[in-house]
């Protein structure tokens, strides 16, 4: 992954979490408990996700 590439696949993840995250925030409103976990759940994932590409760590779950 060429450095451009891997910011570029960061900025992805944490426009990714941030959508997430938001959408979290409206089912929370609305009640809906259990899907607004999951998408906290995914929101952090990508976060961490993107945290662990900009520091050189890859997993099966990140691009090679």
């Amino acid at each position: 992954m060429t450095p451009e590439e891997r910011n570029q696949y960061i900025q992805f993840r944490l426009e990714s979490a941030l959508q997430t995250f938001e959408a979290a925030k409206v089912l929370f409103d609305n009640q809906f408990w259990n899907s607004s976990v999951n998408r906290l759940y995914y929101a952090l994932f990508y976060a961490v996700n993107a945290l662990l590409v900009a520091n050189g760590i890859h997993t099966k779950h990140t691009l090679q």
